[in-house]
């Protein structure tokens, strides 16, 4: 007699545990990096010293102005959110950044598309999110659409590398899941209680759409690469 062996998520899940370290070493390395970060400045630095730190490492106008580099890098190295108080709005965006994002979108990109690739994801929204934004916050002190103290608000953290992660991992999805998911990818940002200064969202918002749009323009180049590879392949073999 044939014995069903057990499939989907019940043989997958414990197997992408498993291989977890093997197949993306790099998102593993990161996760670990982010949690000792954030217990080092939540129990090993007094009050100001942390806020010291998140002033300083914080991606507004005017650091990216005067240690750009110390900043991105520094940004990218603490999450803000929370994992204890699980009855706070941080709870939640951390479980979307940091678990959706990180702990499975880039994973995931890592593992199916390699390193380099993944760290790319994760770079054209943390990086490249940013200094987009920076661009759309001069525009909008231009028009007097954001207050003049915008420029050096508090933005620190990981959430725009993990908004793109979490755009590029539609390709991971089946494709009447891939609407919905873009749709939760570009509604979670606007779900906040932040109100508009002017005829645009406030500037991090603005972030993570812009984040999103970088996501998912690499998986669309991506999915076109493959498309055209894999027909390459065929005519090949074909001739």
């Amino acid at each position: 007699m044939n014995v069903r062996r057990p499939s989907g998520l019940l043989t997958g899940l414990p197997r992408a545990l498993r291989t977890y370290p093997r197949r993306s070493p790099l998102t593993l390395v990161y996760v670990v990096l982010l949690l000792l970060g954030h217990a080092w400045v939540e129990y090993g630095l007094s009050g100001q010293q942390a806020d010291d730190l998140r002033g300083y490492i914080s991606t507004n106008l005017d650091n990216l102005h005067d240690h750009p580099v110390r900043a991105l890098i520094g940004s990218a190295l603490l999450y803000d959110g929370t994992l204890t108080d699980i009855a706070s709005t941080g709870f939640g965006g951390t479980l979307i950044t940091l678990g959706l994002g990180i702990v499975v979108g880039l994973a995931w990109a890592e593992r199916r598309y390699g390193t380099p690739r993944a760290a790319a994801v994760f770079l054209a929204g943390h990086v490249g999110a940013t200094l987009i934004t920076a661009l759309v916050i001069l525009l909008a002190l231009h028009q007097g659409w954001y207050p003049a103290d915008v420029r050096e608000a508090s933005d620190y953290g990981i959430s725009y590398g993990a908004q793109a992660s979490l755009a590029f991992a539609v390709l991971a999805l089946p494709r009447w899941v891939r609407l919905p998911w873009a749709a939760f990818v570009l509604a979670w940002p606007l779900a906040g209680d932040h109100e508009w200064p002017g005829p645009i969202p406030e500037f991090t918002t603005v972030g993570h759409l812009l984040a999103a749009a970088l996501g998912f323009t690499l998986a669309a180049t991506t999915a076109a690469h493959h498309r055209r590879t894999t027909a390459l392949a065929t005519a090949s073999s074909g001739g």
